[in-house]
């Protein structure tokens, strides 16, 4: 534990990465992943038509992802190295240890997708005529490095669920070939292709006349599309759900704060029933009335959809707790293998950035500070999103009741009371002055936050 700990008070560190993280894949999905398979495939009908009006609908929605996917999208995918990297530097060391050839392999397909959505877009007008066959090729090829980013990205997500045989063996190939690789790669293709028609079918309305025929048209094909893809997007979700260990799926019903995670689950697979009906609905509307309906409407399902996408991202990110990788590491950087060490020896002499480096009855609950900091602000704040002071106020209505001692019992429990919580890591001492501190905070909003300074400072 040599590098200092980033702590986003009020919103929390864990917050910022989500939200940066879904709208990143939301992006990523919707527009490239899903969109650009189905902007060739047009543009190659419309060649084979002479449709001109159909091309030119392909290339004012591939517009419209271009723009996204090279600002926003961009933004984001450089937002989440960067997040990543400060909340939790180990697990992300840890990763890219193991998947250093995957990970380059996936930046050298980055900057290929990325090459040829410019080139791609810029020449769309240029190469017509006998040119537009190798055009429509360029088109192919950039759908297929635009999956494939994807592809390795999903195995590294996979793995921070369930290594599995990678614990054993520590190679590249058994961590890329996890159990839960391939189901969600399955769910997520089929989801991205779902998410594209319909995003295209609201584009598409935006750039048709109303009583056009061209919006007749494109309405029932951007419906059939999205209404196709709905029967392998639900396969791949239950298909992925049947690989998740059980020891994530019994997560699931665990309590979360007072609100249990059962009703949240709940939720998800409510909203999900909703999405998937809405959009087949939708679909087979299109299909049959496609001019009988308020265009606002079709935005419905591009809203359900990008719904379903964030529940899905909070949902996977939670069950896979208390790991940051499964099994490996928990979510506060410290690995498996480490905790025996440091329940020996103490955290807080095995960190470099702590201002204390022992507990004694003058500095505990300053140390315990220290403590919260290392084992705690990865998942907690102080004043704001899942504050540790008013989790413990839910567990402790009376604040009579609010003892150091019972805080500490709690702590010596504490994985198993909430298995998606790590086990108190570090000594006896540790323990106590962490409880110590707890104990200090009561149910406040305005506690000053810890700072970590270099250990030498003293």
């Amino acid at each position: 534990m040599d590098l200092p700990i980033f702590f986003a008070d009020y919103f929390g560190t864990r917050t910022l990465v989500g939200i940066i993280a879904i709208i990143h894949v939301w992006i990523n999905h919707a527009f490239a992943v899903g969109m650009i398979p189905l902007v060739v495939g047009v543009e190659w009908w419309a060649h084979r038509t002479g449709r001109q009006e159909w091309d030119a609908l392909a290339h004012k929605i591939l517009g419209v992802c271009f723009i996204v996917t090279t600002t926003v999208g961009a933004l984001t995918g450089v937002g989440i190295w960067l997040s990543t990297a400060l909340v939790n530097p180990y697990a992300i060391g840890s990763l890219l240890r193991v998947f250093y050839w995957a990970w380059f392999s996936e930046w050298v397909v980055f900057v290929a997708e990325v090459s040829l959505i410019l080139v791609y877009y810029l020449t769309w007008k240029r190469m017509t005529g006998l040119r537009k066959s190798r055009h429509i090729r360029i088109g192919v090829i950039l759908g297929l490095m635009s999956w494939l980013t994807m592809a390795i990205i999903v195995a590294i997500l996979g793995f921070m669920m369930n290594p599995g045989s990678w614990l054993e063996q520590r190679d590249l190939l058994a961590g890329f070939t996890n159990p839960i690789y391939l189901p969600q790669l399955l769910f997520r293709t089929a989801a991205a292709l779902t998410m594209a028609g319909s995003l295209a079918l609201a584009l598409s309305l935006a750039f048709t006349d109303r009583d056009s025929p061209l919006r007749t048209q494109a309405i029932k094909l951007f419906s059939g599309w999205s209404l196709f893809w709905l029967a392998p997007t639900l396969i791949g979700g239950l298909a992925y759900h049947h690989v998740i260990p059980q020891a994530m799926l019994n997560n699931m019903p665990v309590a979360f704060g007072t609100q249990a995670w059962q009703d949240l689950y709940g939720q998800l697979v409510h909203f999900t029933f909703l999405a998937v009906v809405a959009v087949a609905l939708c679909s087979l509307w299109g299909l049959w009335q496609p001019l009988r309906t308020n265009p606002l409407v079709w935005i419905v399902p591009v809203l359900l959809l990008t719904g379903l996408i964030g529940y899905f991202e909070r949902t996977r990110e939670f069950i896979r707790k208390p790991y940051a990788i499964g099994y490996y590491m928990y979510a506060n950087g410290i690995r498996v293998d480490e905790v025996p060490y440091l329940v020996k020896t103490g955290v807080l002499a095995n960190c470099s950035w702590t201002t204390h480096r022992r507990v004694t009855e003058q500095n505990k609950e300053a140390a315990g500070r220290d403590l919260f900091m290392v084992l705690c602000s990865r998942c907690h704040t102080l004043n704001g999103i899942n504050s540790v002071g008013e989790n413990l106020a839910k567990m402790y209505p009376d604040q009579s009741t609010w003892s150091p001692a019972a805080i500490e019992s709690f702590l010596k429990n504490i994985h198993g009371a909430r298995p998606f919580m790590p086990p108190f890591i570090g000594t006896t001492d540790e323990r106590g002055a962490l409880a110590a501190y707890l104990a200090t905070l009561g149910n406040r909003r305005d506690i000053p936050p810890p700072v970590a300074v270099a250990a030498f400072n003293e």
